[in-house]
């Protein structure tokens, strides 16, 4: 949701970012159903101030006023329900057109339909000229860490196993990313993995994500009905921790507040039929280190905080020693609720390009109005706080370009330097 005050002072701005975003909404629709609304509300209040005023003067009215006064309460309750019925169906469509409003991208946003469109900001580390070694799922299979047959079998397509050293490599990124996150101070958070549709639209994932995300329910019988839980497996640990504050009033001393949500993820990759089948880049479980920040309304400071928790992630990159570059996201790529977004693209030889690996996004008050978060001002004014989130290290996605750029001609792979201690000081996966 938006500041509705400032949609009504300036609805061409909205109508601009809808249209850049390529959502379907209009503005001029929504400010007439919102106008609708707040008529019907004033007529309703109206009525039922006069139905209470009669009521209170019934008691002492007699004979012919009293006749009077109850024919007028039987034509008064009719239209009183008219209205209010009109009301409720005013109140619907206003409540679920708000949830269709974009945020107004910062300027800084490139413009454009899709991802084509993004716009490359930086590059870092040197990309190979060539590549004539074998793709991740050729070292996997052939080193027994990575069995995609097995996982087919058990959870169908897109669906993996890792093995061995494999598994224990995904840990030790995992390990490591935590560590380099808790020396800057950010709580680790092992969270729900599964979320009421709340947390779900209050982060902004609904409506409008429901095909990419797993429902939780019970077959009553084998080839039964299905029986809803009304839960579903998050995709990101964001909903979760960013639902965590739902509802509260936050301290301003202690903000920002920074979280670092370790979980398992869900997708299921709806629409994305025949692209990406082969290997790890795109399946529908997969395991996430998570930065959410909760910071004062304060464009200025948010940035900044989006920088640091970017370059958070690039650190990491930087560590592992991989090539890769940061893009500027296009308003047609960038999602509903976001206000700036940058995407991490790592150099994946296999593919001769780089591949998504990690996104970065400011919010600005978009989830906070949807979850009601807010904190008090040192004036005690209350303002809904602002939000950003960061991909540190998502896997087994980022194992591409590991396996890939650390390979040997033995067939081995080099474990990068800063990953071994979590590995018992192993240097290599041998032959």
């Amino acid at each position: 949701m938006i500041d509705l005050q400032d949609l009504r002072a300036r609805p061409e701005a909205y109508q601009d970012a809808a249209d850049k975003k390529n959502i379907k909404i209009s503005i001029d629709e929504f400010l007439k159903v919102d106008a609708l609304r707040r008529d019907l509300i004033v007529h309703v209040e109206e009525m039922r101030a006069k139905k209470n005023s009669v009521s209170k003067a019934m008691p002492t009215l007699k004979g012919a006023d009293k006749e009077t006064a109850l024919k007028e309460m039987k034509e008064l309750g009719t239209i009183m329900k008219e209205k209010e019925d009109a009301l409720a169906m005013a109140e619907d469509a206003w409540k679920t057109m708000q949830l269709k409003l974009p945020s107004i991208p910062h300027k800084k946003t490139p413009i454009g339909k899709s991802d084509k469109d993004n716009k490359e900001s930086k590059k870092v580390g040197k990309v190979p000229t060539s590549f004539t070694g074998k793709d991740h799922m050729a070292l996997g299979e052939a080193l027994d860490i990575v069995d995609m047959e097995r996982g087919v079998k058990i959870a169908g397509a897109r669906s993996y196993f890792l093995k061995g050293d494999g598994a224990r490599l995904e840990q030790a990124l995992l390990q490591y990313t935590i560590q380099h996150l808790t020396k800057k101070g950010f709580t680790l958070m092992s969270p729900p993995l599964m979320a009421g549709w709340d947390a779900l639209m209050g982060t902004g994932f609904f409506p409008g994500n429901e095909e990419n995300t797993y429902a939780v329910g019970v077959e009553k019988e084998r080839g039964g009905t299905i029986e809803s839980d009304n839960l579903y497996l998050i995709g990101t640990s964001e909903v979760s921790v960013a639902s965590y504050h739902k509802d509260e009033v936050l301290n301003l001393d202690k903000l920002p507040l920074k979280y670092a949500g370790v979980s398992p993820c869900f997708r299921r990759e709806a629409g994305s039929y025949g692209k990406d089948t082969k290997g790890l880049y795109r399946i529908h479980q997969f395991q996430k280190v998570e930065q959410v920040i909760f910071c004062e309304a304060d464009e200025t400071k948010a940035l900044k905080i989006f920088d640091e928790i970017r370059t958070n992630a690039e650190e990491v990159l930087q560590a592992l020693e991989l090539p890769y570059r940061v893009l500027d996201v296009c308003t047609g790529d960038m999602g509903q609720g976001k206000v700036f977004m940058q995407d991490i693209e790592t150099w994946m030889p296999s593919r001769d390009s780089y591949g998504e690996t990690h996104s970065c996004s400011y919010l600005g008050d978009f989830q906070a109005r949807r979850l009601n978060i807010k904190y008090e001002t040192k004036d005690g004014e209350k303002k809904f706080v602002h939000t950003l989130n960061n991909t540190c290290i998502a896997s087994p996605r980022i194992l591409i370009p590991i396996l890939e750029q650390y390979q040997n001609s033995d067939g081995s792979i080099t474990i990068p330097e800063v990953l071994r201690p979590f590995m018992d000081g192993q240097a290599s996966i041998p032959a």
